[in-house]
Formats: structure tokens, C-alpha cells, sequence
């Protein structure tokens, strides 16, 4: 793989100045796995201030020694903030994050052995056009071995910083590594200090775990050594807790298989199917196979919110997951669904949503462990959704509106022409060809001759209707 120039023309000039400057950490990494790295990081000998000398375009904003040289000459954004580090010596770590004191060295390997891992504890020094590596913690022979191992004492490391024992598991995913047993073993033996670190640096952390190829071997992984009781603790109470007919596994084992199954790339889509069936241990009524677990798709989208919330994930986010997992158990079959259901369903998750909400079903149903729903299925609710996605499922799209309403009775805005518009929509979901201008013109005139009381029995009926429906759809899943 070739280095870039921008990154050889930095070490050059720092080099040029009579400074030492290597390539350090995960870039040397990901060059000797020949993967693309996402950033570059430069460390010299150089102090903040000479760097910022040699190159005037920068900024230097952090107490870590860390000058970012910007370069405003590419295209290439992992090229447009390169990172240059003086070698360094960490002192002190009295919040298990952030060292007390920093303090620079002239030497390298100083600077080297205070890093997290030994596969990012490697630097790489240009010598004309050959490279050579610096590797005094054997992260070579690890990154051969498939092995993340902590630089010298892994619990000393893990004081240092509690956030890296959720890195390690992260590294692991992300490179399809193994955690070496010393490592493992500090990790779920200091567990506790995780709480130490922010919610938003466990949120990024966890976030590229559930992203990784590797996401149900984190999640587990993080179970194993304890790390998740401080994250997700709510997976852990379905630990053991076993479901019924529609499934063989436990109710925590069903949530990491969903999220190992998941087809979708989309985080709010793997967090959904980490998280649909969470508020199952809550709801769980009877034993053995003929168990049900009523409302659990809206308790669990509440239970949902929660978690995300703790975990600062954004608010956008958060809407997404809660609207999948509060909507994962629409039935459908063939026969026995009719086009009126597939409009609701379009109404209540958005069209915009429906493709997800697949991914979300063909998480769950291959994270049931019992024989699957025919594809075809699937495919026939997509032609049904395409077909139908045209017709009425909202007010604004009613060929007349509340003004219309007002205007035909000569009346002012209130309570019955908000009733009137409801009846209207519910009959025209029930039957789109009804929504033409003259139908629903006489059909608020006949509306108005009802009461405000009549009115809104109507109205009962048709909810009453659509709540039969949905009851028959629920226990064809044994819930209600």
C-alpha cells in the first residue's frame, strides 16, 4: 500500500528540521493489513510550538501535545486534518480517562508503551523509499495471531483509561480478532470502572460494535466481561428466560441471533433488532410453550427509549428504533390480510420505513430458531405495499379538507368537523375508492345530520373494527 504524499511531505519537513517523526499507531496497523486508514497520526520529537512553526496552517487547541496540521489541498478527508503528537508521558490517572499531567520525552519508546494495544503501538519510520517498522511491543506477531493484547500490565493500562476495555472488545469485532487471555481476564476483572467513562464515549464504542461484522460476538463478548451491565443491562434479564412455541432459544439469545442476522447496515435497524422483544421478560404470562407476552412491542419501544436515551444516541435515532420495535409485530399472510391492513400499516410505520421494518421481521424470524416465513411472503407484502402506497392513508391526502367541511356546513372550526374528518379518513382507508370529491361532499352532509355523540360512535366502530383485526393478527404471534 502506498503512503501518501501529503503524509510524506509532513515527515519530511519535520525531518528537514532535524526532527525525528514516525506514522504511529492505527494507521501502521491497518498498512500491515493492507486496509485503507480512515485517519493518519504523525508523532515527533518536535514540541507544539515547533510544529506549529514548520507548519503554519494548524491549530492547537488540547493540552495532549497534539497539533493538527490542516491541509486544504485535497479531496481526500482523511487527508484534510493530519494529526502530529510530541512523544509523550502520561502521569497520573485519577478518573480512570484523562492523565492528571502530561509530560514530553525525546524518546520513543516512552512515548510507545503508553499505548492501549500492541497492534497500535507500532510506528513506521520512511527510509528513502523502503519503510521500516518499530515494533518493541511484538504487535507484528500479535496482528499474525489474530490476538488484541494490552501493552505490558493490562490492568495498569485499564486504570489508565476504562474506555479501552470497551475498545479491546471493539478492536475484536471490527478486525475479527481474538482478546488475548491476560487482557480478557483484566478486563472482567475491572469492569467496574467503566462507570468512570461518559455515556457519549461508550455510545461511539458501542455504536461501531453493533456496526461491525462481529456484532453479536460484541454484544456477547461484552456480557462475558461484565461491560454490558453498565450499557444494556435490561439484555441481561432475559438471560435464561425461555419464550414458547414460536421459539427455541431464551429470550437474551433470540436478541443477539436477531442481531447476528440482521441483513439491514443501518444502525437504527440493528439497534431494533437488538432490542425488539426487550420488555419480554416484563410481560411474559404462563409457562412452557403456550406462553404469551402481551404488549410487548409497546412496552419494549418505551424500554427502548430509555436505554437510548441514557446513551445519548440522537434523537432521530432514537424515533427510528422506538417506531420499528413498536411496530415489528404487523402480521401478514397472503390470503388473510387485506389491502385496507397494509394501508394502516403504511399510516402507522411510514412508508419511508416499511423497507426496515422487512429487515426488522427477517431479523427476528431467523432469530427464532423454528423453520422460517416463506420469502415469498415478504415479496408479496412489498407488491401489496407498491401497490396500495398511492392510495389515502392520511387526511391531507382526503379529496376535501377541513375548510371544504366548514364551507358545505357554513360552519365555524370545532370539535365536530375534526370527528366528521376522522370518520372520513377511517371509511376511505377501509375503501379508497371512495375517496372522490361527491362522495365525501354528501357524506359530510350526512355526518352532519348525526349528533356529535352519533358521530363518534361511528367513529368507535370503525376503531372497533381495526382493534378486531389487530387482536386476530396478535395471536396469530401468541401475544395480545
Amino acid at each position: 500500500m502506498n503512503i501518501p504524499q501529503e503524509i510524506k511531505e509532513i515527515i519530511l519537513k519535520l525531518e528537514g528540521k532535524g526532527f525525528e517523526a514516525y506514522i504511529v499507531g492505527g494507521p501502521v496497523r491497518d498498512f500491515l493489513l493492507a486496509k485503507i486508514p480512515q485517519d493518519w497520526d504523525i508523532t515527533t520529537n518536535a514540541k507544539p510550538a515547533e510544529i506549529q512553526q514548520i507548519f503554519p496552517n494548524n491549530f492547537y487547541n488540547n493540552k495532549f501535545g497534539t497539533v493538527t496540521v490542516v491541509n486544504k489541498d485535497t479531496n481526500n478527508e482523511s487527508l484534510k486534518n493530519i494529526e502530529i503528537t510530541t512523544y509523550r508521558i502520561d502521569i497520573g490517572y485519577s478518573d480512570n480517562r484523562h492523565p492528571d499531567e502530561i509530560k514530553f520525552t525525546p524518546n520513543l519508546q516512552e512515548d510507545l508503551q503508553r499505548r492501549d494495544f500492541t497492534v497500535n503501538a507500532m510506528a513506521l519510520k520512511l527510509k528513502g523509499n523502503e519503510t521500516e517498522i518499530i515494533d518493541l511491543f511484538y504487535g507484528k506477531k500479535d496482528l499474525k495471531n489474530k490476538k488484541i493484547r494490552a501493552v505490558g500490565n493490562p490492568d495498569q493500562r485499564f486504570n489508565e483509561d476504562a474506555l479501552r476495555m470497551l475498545r479491546a472488545i471493539r478492536f475484536s469485532c471490527q478486525l475479527d480478532f481474538q482478546i488475548e487471555e491476560n487482557t480478557s481476564s483484566s478486563i472482567a476483572k475491572n469492569y467496574k470502572l467503566l462507570q468512570a467513562v461518559s455515556k457519549e464515549r461508550i455510545r461511539d464504542e458501542f455504536e461501531k460494535i453493533i456496526l461491525s461484522n462481529k456484532a453479536y460476538e460484541g454484544v456477547e463478548l461484552m456480557r462475558q466481561l461484565k461491560l454490558l451491565s453498565y450499557i444494556i443491562p435490561e439484555l441481561e434479564d432475559g438471560i435464561g428466560i425461555s419464550q414458547n412455541k414460536h421459539h427455541t432459544y431464551t429470550i437474551y439469545e433470540h436478541l443477539i441471533f436477531s442481531l447476528q442476522h440482521c441483513p439491514s447496515q443501518k444502525l437504527e435497524v440493528r439497534l431494533a433488532a437488538l432490542l425488539h422483544d426487550i420488555a419480554k421478560p416484563q410481560t411474559k404470562s404462563g409457562t412452557g410453550p403456550d406462553s404469551t407476552f402481551y404488549n410487548h412491542d409497546y412496552i419494549g419501544a418505551k424500554f427502548a427509549r430509555q436505554i437510548l436515551t441514557r446513551l445519548k444516541f440522537s434523537k432521530k435515532t432514537i424515533e427510528k428504533v422506538v417506531l420499528l420495535v413498536k411496530n415489528h409485530m404487523f402480521y401478514y399472510n397472503v390470503d388473510e390480510v387485506s389491502e385496507a391492513g397494509v394501508r394502516r400499516l403504511i399510516k402507522r410505520a411510514g412508508k419511508e420505513n416499511l423497507k426496515d421494518l422487512l429487515d426488522l421481521r427477517i431479523a427476528d424470524r431467523l432469530g427464532s430458531g423454528v423453520p422460517k416465513a416463506k420469502p415469498y411472503k415478504l415479496r408479496h407484502l412489498e407488491y401489496l405495499i407498491e401497490k396500495v402506497s398511492k392510495d389515502p392513508i392520511s387526511a391531507k391526502m382526503l379529496k376535501i379538507n377541513g375548510q371544504d367541511i366548514m364551507k358545505i356546513l357554513a360552519a365555524k372550526s370545532g370539535p365536530k368537523i375534526g370527528a366528521i374528518l376522522k370518520v372520513l379518513l377511517s371509511e376511505v382507508i377501509e375503501s379508497p375508492e371512495k375517496n372522490t370529491k361527491k362522495y365525501l361532499e354528501n357524506r359530510v352532509q350526512e355526518l352532519n345530520r348525526l349528533s356529535a355523540e352519533e358521530i363518534k360512535k361511528s367513529e368507535k366502530v370503525i376503531e372497533e373494527k381495526k382493534e378486531e383485526e389487530d387482536l386476530k393478527d396478535k395471536k396469530k404471534f401468541w401475544v395480545k
